[in-house]
């Protein structure tokens, strides 16, 4: 993660709001790779639900990803169910669904611990999307598990 000073957290928080797409997407890198995210939560929120360009949304939602904690996981989630836009809401799934960590069984491992964790949030959102997502999961766990199943 990224330690940024109060200048450059500045900087980053004024560039979410910039009329350019690609500054806007530049900014939620920086944002959420920060170690001060819970600073710019306001920001990194508006960035996901960026209404004008998805890239913005994708380039953001990846970012908080490759945190690999809950942290970064919750608030995509955490944006996930307040999704309004149908390509917004599309965006963010397939940043969840597209997660490179879901190739290896340490990262499917720590994402489904993740999911629990976060399945027991205090916001419904947050809750609700990973009980979604784990629910999801559980038919291939399943199969997994049955050998009949799999005849």
């Amino acid at each position: 993660m990224a330690s940024l000073d109060d200048q450059e957290l500045g900087a980053a928080i004024r560039d979410a709001d910039s009329p350019a797409w690609s500054v806007r997407a530049a900014a939620g890198r920086r944002l959420a790779m920060s170690d001060r995210i819970d600073e710019a939560t306001d920001a990194i929120h508006r960035l996901l639900l960026d209404v004008r360009n998805t890239g913005v949304t994708q380039e953001t939602a990846a970012a908080l990803l490759e945190r690999k904690d809950a942290t970064g996981l919750r608030c995509v989630l955490l944006a996930r169910s307040w999704a309004s836009e149908t390509w917004t809401a599309d965006e963010i799934q397939a940043a969840l669904d597209c997660d490179p960590d879901w190739m290896t069984t340490q990262g499917a491992d720590r994402l489904i611990e993740q999911y629990r964790e976060l399945a027991t949030d205090q916001d419904d959102g947050v809750r609700d999307e990973a009980q979604r997502l784990l629910a999801r999961l559980r038919p291939h766990q399943e199969r997994a598990q049955d050998p009949e199943a799999n005849t």
